[in-house]
């Protein structure tokens, strides 16, 4: 089954500790409204290889953020769906998989294992009483004991903070889209966000759209191997979009699309998939090299108060993915350039 209490604590941080035991955790104590609570982070992987893959983003934007910055302090449970402040490493386009690499948990000296990037971040919200940290994942408590790393009652907390689909094995019931876990730090004084997302590397990044399952014809390669005609990733990128063209609605919207492979493509049963799940199919052939501008048509909008666009082949794997923000969007008659 997916995650049962899916969703966002945001609170101050107040203490962090970083564990090397046999299933080594970075443990953050965090409070809001008065109310603690202790964020277990996974650094370590149960399966092989034990390294988990991670990324850290300074100065993150996406349209996500929008939403997010208007939740209330202490935990906020979310429904898994499209268009909402849940957070799918697939589907919303929140980051560029390859830039995904793999950590130690522990590692001799400094600033080398994912502890230490970890804390890199996490010391800093906790120097600054106004930043604040959003912790995507599932929430368990308030428990009648005290907390077994920071002390507090009632114990209470959120677990799974890294991708949480493309599991097989001991772990498949945990899949489901929509329910991925990340933390994000927003610091306000001058106004920017960090966002730290960790992913498993047994884990696959093409699933199934309803349940999350890794899709069954594709080898078990791992979240980041090199594009090919099993894993199509980037073999086509969208390189821009006019999002908001000049003049009145109906807006002429469009898209680019560059072949980036050296072989031609077929792009009939192709699609164009927006945040809204709006679905616009493709035709024609794209020779090796070649850039393609398509007009945009319904269902399919972009938006301009931000959004993201997904670019699927005629399997439905994700090729590409864009994600623009609403001061991108707000810009009439210039194109966005990914």
């Amino acid at each position: 089954m997916p995650l049962k209490r899916y969703g966002v604590l945001r609170a101050a941080v107040i203490d962090r500790r970083i564990e090397t035991d046999d299933t080594p955790h970075y443990q953050i104590h965090l409070r809001a409204a008065g109310v603690d609570y202790r964020a277990a982070v996974n650094v370590r992987s149960q399966l092989a290889p034990p390294d988990l893959l991670y990324l850290g983003v300074d100065n993150f934007d996406h349209p996500i953020l929008e939403q997010a910055g208007r939740l209330p302090e202490g935990f906020t449970e979310v429904e898994s769906r499209r268009g909402g402040v849940a957070i799918d490493f697939i589907r919303g386009n929140l980051f560029d998989r390859f830039a995904m690499r793999p950590a130690p948990a522990t590692k001799p000296g400094p600033d080398n294992d994912l502890g230490e990037f970890l804390d890199h971040y996490v010391q800093k919200a906790l120097g600054d009483p106004e930043a604040r940290a959003y912790v995507f994942g599932e929430a368990w408590g308030p428990e009648p004991t005290a907390d077994k790393i920071f002390g507090f009652r009632p114990g209470n907390g959120v677990h799974d903070v890294h991708m949480n689909q493309g599991n097989r094995g001991r772990f498949a019931g945990d899949n489901g889209v929509f329910q991925d876990g990340a933390l994000l730090l927003h610091f306000p004084g001058p106004d920017t966000w960090v966002a730290i997302f960790l992913a498993f590397q047994s884990q696959v990044m093409h699933t199934d759209d309803i349940t999350g399952h890794p899709v069954a014809e594709l080898p078990d390669a791992g979240p980041a191997p090199r594009p090919s005609p099993s894993e199509p990733d980037h073999l086509v990128r969208i390189v821009a979009a006019l999002v908001n063209p000049p003049g009145p609605a109906p807006e002429a919207e469009t898209v680019t699309l560059l072949n980036a492979s050296p072989g031609r493509i077929d792009l009939t049963g192709w699609s164009l998939v927006n945040g809204a799940g709006s679905r616009q199919p493709l035709a024609g052939e794209l020779a090796p090299g070649a850039a393609v501008q398509l007009a945009v048509a319904p269902p399919v909008q972009l938006g301009n108060g931000g959004g993201t666009l997904t670019l699927l082949d005629a399997r439905g794997l994700k090729v590409d993915g864009v994600a623009w923000t609403a001061g991108q969007g707000r810009r009439e008659g210039w194109s966005v350039v990914f």
